[in-house]
């Protein structure tokens, strides 16, 4: 099929759907008739949500390639391509995401099934924040350490890109011609930012220009989108070696005469910003920036806290969490210092050794706790991913800013999911490590991220988050998840294992605090960094204003909402119910979420 003639296909597709009758209103239906018109209802609204999810995602080959979206010809023409990153593209999606609200609006709610309404709603809420957003993008930097076009196409062709036969080659060698076109619209957009003064701070400039300086130092053959290309291809048996080598050798020829240059070309326009940039570090600076706050917090969290609350309930956390840990630190012979001094020698007296070997060992201890998690979560899951999660490092050019996360597997369970892991100084240590693991993998992010890419009961946009996720459901569920298994005497035995749960937990509420200071309350990068946040970290809360937040904001919901069941079911609670409701839910609001677990309660009642 041609991506013409699958544009066309998409557009009748829609236009079917969008001319379908609905049933006229009539007095006093009968309960059969009443079902039979829900049926038909429901029936439209998912050709709708097939049909809209289809027209979006052809105009995505990035994404689609990540969750194999497509299947035969259309997606393997998806994967030899690059999603766009001009003014027009931004433009025509936001175009398309009002369409689709008008579309949504011709649904007659009352008349849909309740999971078709949980579908419609959500739809509703992510096309909305698309909107809504779109009039702060320009606070959304192009190039940057954490998530710019110099960190997502690398990552999309050494993480996600398959090579698995001669053709998936073939369009990886597509895909890096693309690079340089696609490198030039980031550094396009940059230069129109700075035009209208939105800069990002001088820091922010300097570390992304030291790390694309890092990513061209290699000689190209041993940049990453060379050396994990070749490796790759040593599992592709329908290639000899000698087609290896030419393919190799095209991909060096291509980094060393396009992605080079493009990448050279992207780290003068920023130098060259240097000296405009000032150390100013919150949204507070821009004339909006109130406003484009208050927005992304309403995105991250799904709720209408105010920074002030948001900042208070940080407040109130630190304090709790720090005493418990006092206790603990206390019972285990550290008593001297702070809370974070007695934490930070432990971290040293857990550390790996800064060489080959020490990182070797890490990895290979997170694979012995995947396994152990796997074996503990019998007990509270009942309802697990068929898709294996793997765990990898972070190629040494991300080592520098890079947090440790999460990969979702595709539709097609062709990939695992992949946990990656920075493997900078401060990172090699067992301290934290295994409540770590429990967030990123099993029971966090892998469960509730693969349960959904593989429930074929939701929506297909459902399965893949194809117009985006929502940060307070996936990290909070993440770091419920790491309470859960303290809660359930995973650590039994092992007081600093448990100091590192009560740690992880303090960051995210520390983050709370440092968040809403930088973009609220006029903090300093110095400041933040006073506070107990890592300078990356606090790097990465400037370039994603409000996502930080979400993590204790979701935890602390899901937390409420088991307690409020399991108060109302006593001796009929089921956590392995509770955990499967949310968990095969997928992805919502927190609203939404509240009453699908309220409506399981009076299931089980």
């Amino acid at each position: 099929m041609s991506f013409r003639l699958a544009m066309a296909l998409a557009a009748a597709m829609l236009a079917a759907c969008a001319s379908v009758p609905q049933s006229p209103p009539r007095p006093s239906p009968s309960p059969a008739a009443h079902a039979a018109d829900s049926a038909r209802a429901a029936e439209s609204v998912a050709a709708f949500f097939d049909a809209y999810t289809d027209e979006w995602m052809l105009r995505q080959p990035s994404a689609a390639t990540g969750s194999r979206y497509f299947e035969g010809e259309l997606q393997d023409r998806m994967d030899r391509d690059l999603t766009p990153m001009t003014s027009q593209f931004r433009e025509e999606t936001l175009a398309l995401a009002r369409d689709g609200l008008t579309r949504l609006a011709a649904f007659d709610r009352a008349a849909m099934s309740d999971d078709e309404r949980v579908s419609a709603e959500l739809l509703e809420w992510l096309l909305r924040n698309h909107v809504e957003g779109d009039r702060y993008s320009d606070y959304q930097y192009p190039l940057n350490q954490f998530g710019g076009a110099n960190v997502g196409l690398p990552n999309l062709m050494t993480v996600v890109h398959p090579v698995r036969s001669p053709g998936d080659a073939d369009n990886y060698l597509a895909r890096l011609r693309l690079f340089e076109t696609r490198m030039g619209e980031a550094v396009q957009r940059a230069r129109e930012l700075a035009a209208k003064g939105v800069l990002p701070p001088r820091f922010i400039l300097q570390a992304t220009i030291e790390q694309m300086r890092q990513f061209v130092s290699p000689d190209p053959a041993g940049n990453p989108l060379v050396a994990t290309f070749a490796e790759r291809l040593e599992g592709v048996d329908a290639l000899d070696a000698s087609a290896r080598r030419a393919l190799v050798h095209e991909a060096t020829t291509i980094v060393a005469g396009e992605v080079y240059p493009a990448w050279r070309e992207a780290i003068a326009t920023l130098e060259s910003q240097l000296a405009d940039a000032t150390d100013d570090a919150g949204l507070w600076r821009f004339q909006d920036g109130a406003e484009a706050y208050a927005h992304r917090l309403r995105q991250f969290t799904s709720t209408d806290l105010s920074a002030e609350q948001i900042h208070q309930l940080g407040l109130r956390e630190v304090a709790r969490i720090e005493a418990e840990m006092d206790t603990i630190l206390r019972s285990i012979g550290r008593s001297e210092g702070t809370v974070r001094e007695r934490v930070d020698r432990l971290k040293t007296d857990l550390a790996y050794p800064e060489t080959d070997e020490g990182r070797a060992r890490i990895m290979a201890d997170i694979d012995t706790m995947i396994a152990d998690a796997e074996r503990r979560s019998d007990a509270l899951f009942d309802i697990r991913p068929r898709t294996p999660v793997i765990a990898r490092p972070y190629p040494e050019y991300r080592w520098a800013s890079a947090a440790a996360s999460y990969t979702a597997p595709p539709l097609d369970g062709s990939r695992p999911g992949v946990y990656q892991m920075p493997l900078r100084k401060d990172r090699l240590t067992n301290f934290g490590l295994r409540t770590l693991v429990y967030h990123e993998t099993v029971p966090g992010h892998h469960f509730q991220i693969a349960l959904s890419v593989e429930n074929r009961d939701l929506p297909k946009f459902r399965q893949t988050r194809a117009f985006g996720g929502i940060s307070a459901f996936s990290e909070g569920w993440a770091l419920y998840a790491e309470r859960l298994a303290a809660e359930e005497g995973w650590y039994e035995g092992d007081p600093e294992g448990l100091l590192g749960q009560l740690d992880a937990e303090l960051f995210r509420a520390r983050r709370l605090v440092a968040d809403t200071g930088l973009h609220a309350m006029h903090w300093t990068r110095q400041q933040a960094i006073d506070y107990g946040i890592p300078p990356s970290e606090v790097d990465r809360y400037v370039v994603m204003p409000g996502q930080a937040t979400s993590y204790k904001v979701g935890q602390l919901e899901m937390i409420r909402l088991r307690d409020k069941a399991r108060d109302a079911l006593g001796e009929r609670f089921d956590p392995r119910g509770f955990h499967n409701r949310v968990l095969l839910t997928g992805v919502v609001p927190l609203t939404l979420l509240e009453r699908e677990v309220d409506a399981w309660v009076a299931e089980r009642g």
